[in-house]
């Protein structure tokens, strides 16, 4: 559980009156997260997400919360900000921003199928389409400026063949070309615990506080990482099939997507080894905090770099 900023129910009650949603009922610790603290809000009028946001800026939130808005009214299941009374999706709480969403219905799948991949992959496009009309930027804070920012941090836990790895394919990726794929609104983050499955539909994708402006592909490399990676580190192909196949019957990828897929598979895991290894190694305080193990992502970016990452996944 990531609980940094620890909120009595007397503090949520007392910042409960500047809603209409009404009085607390019960409080409780989200057992999930690393970068912001999540709680359960159950109140008179039903069950809500109040988080803090630990690590981003009131001039940042606008665009996630605006974003999940925007996903909601257009049907795409996700988490819809609930406004005050000054009709406004941010305020503050113990001196940190802070948000009501709606708590969407169902459970994570942690042993997804093909059909489970699939209508993720259906429900992904959706939200790529969607998010084109949404004219709010913010370019991503966990690209390669930032990888290549921290790394110096990261080096001197590793050791001499991790590392060189991580040099490796941090010089690799900076020579690859983004320009032209095509972009929009992105979660940057839809790993199996991010979508709730409502019997046999999604009935949500949540946690959007990575989502960005980035590459579409990328988002569905990092998709698929999660999705479709096996045990072993290898891309299971039968979900893989499922989830890009979905996918394709709502947006066709492109020639230059089928051509990157690799690299962005390669990204999309140098993302996550490098973010779960500085939280490893560089945890910040906090009341409980769990970080997530490295290793899945080494092994899988190694994996990809000997030949796993298969283009021939992507529907022509």
């Amino acid at each position: 559980m990531s609980v940094f900023t620890t909120v009595t129910p007397e503090q949520a009650r007392a910042w409960l009156r500047n809603y209409s949603i009404g009085s607390l009922v019960e409080l409780k610790g989200i057992l999930s997260g690393i970068e912001n603290t999540n709680y359960f809000l159950t109140t008179a009028h039903g069950r809500y997400v109040l988080t803090l946001f630990e690590k981003l800026t009131p001039n940042e939130l606008p665009f996630y919360l605006n974003l999940m808005a925007h996903l909601s009214n257009h049907g795409v299941p996700s988490p819809k900000p609930i406004a005050n009374l000054q009709n406004e999706f941010l305020g503050e709480l113990n001196g940190k921003p802070a948000a009501i969403v709606t708590c969407l219905p169902g459970q994570p799948v942690m042993d997804p199928g093909p059909d489970h991949c699939a209508l993720v992959g259906e429900q992904l496009a959706d939200m790529h389409l969607s998010g084109q009309s949404f004219k709010q930027h913010l370019d991503n804070l966990r690209c390669a400026n930032w990888w290549t920012r921290v790394a110096p941090e990261i080096y001197p836990f590793l050791s001499q063949d991790d590392a060189q790895l991580l040099q490796s394919e941090i010089e690799f990726q900076a020579a690859v070309s983004r320009e032209g794929l095509p972009r929009g609104p992105v979660h940057a983050d839809l790993f199996r615990d991010n979508v709730l499955f409502d019997g046999d539909v999604v009935g949500g994708f949540i946690d959007f506080y990575f989502a960005c402006v980035d590459s579409l592909i990328y988002d569905v490399a990092i998709t698929v990482n999660d999705w479709c990676a096996n045990p072993d580190a290898t891309l299971d192909a039968e979900r893989c099939e499922a989830m890009l196949g979905a996918y394709a019957t709502v947006r066709s990828f492109t020639d230059q997507e089928r051509a990157l897929w690799p690299a962005m598979l390669r990204a999309g895991a140098l993302r996550f080894w490098v973010s779960r290894l500085y939280d490893f190694h560089l945890p910040r305080p906090g009341e409980l905090t769990h970080a997530h193990d490295p290793e899945p992502f080494r092994r899988l970016l190694q994996s990809h770099r000997n030949g796993g990452a298969d283009a021939s996944f992507l529907p022509g």
